[in-house]
């Protein structure tokens, strides 16, 4: 078998060129929304964290951002820990809850399904992290087509 003759990798290396942008940094107009949907279950997958992370980054350009979690969504968005509430149980158990409070820290806005929460999932709205609105099934529709009134930046994902 032949030798081979590359070094190894280590930390620090680049495998990729991260700083090569092809598209322009597109940053919001005065007033622009944008809106980002969840209908996913919590550690189930990685979209939650990304949407998550997605609306950050709108945030950041400058949208008014606002997430919705519903359905299976609405597992975001609740308080955990174990053995007791806060408490990280393994790295990482606790990401979503920090993320979407360091979102509203930054002026974003959270909207909760009650129906989600209490009808297929059993909790009430002290379960909810602290700055999360909870609303009326109803308003899930509406806050889409509010948004979408006002020319808003969507961003629908679904998984099961």
């Amino acid at each position: 078998m032949p030798k081979v003759e590359t070094a190894m990798h280590k930390d620090g290396d680049f495998f990729v060129d991260y700083e090569d942008k092809v598209f322009e940094d597109v940053q919001a107009k005065p007033g622009e929304k944008a809106l980002v949907t969840f209908h996913t279950v919590a550690f189930e997958g990685s979209i939650g964290l990304v949407n998550i992370l997605t609306a950050t980054r709108l945030q950041r350009k400058g949208f008014e951002t606002s997430i919705l979690l519903y359905g299976p969504g609405v597992t975001l968005g609740v308080q955990r820990g174990f053995p007791t509430l806060g408490s990280e149980a393994f790295p990482g158990h606790l990401n979503y809850g920090v993320r979407l409070s360091k979102f509203m820290e930054e002026g974003g806005k959270v909207y909760s399904c009650r129906f989600a929460l209490q009808a297929l999932y059993g909790l009430g709205e002290p379960s909810l992290l602290p700055g999360i609105i909870p609303i009326n099934p109803l308003d899930v529709l509406d806050i889409q087509l509010v948004h979408r009134n006002e020319n808003a930046f969507i961003v629908h994902t679904w998984t099961m």
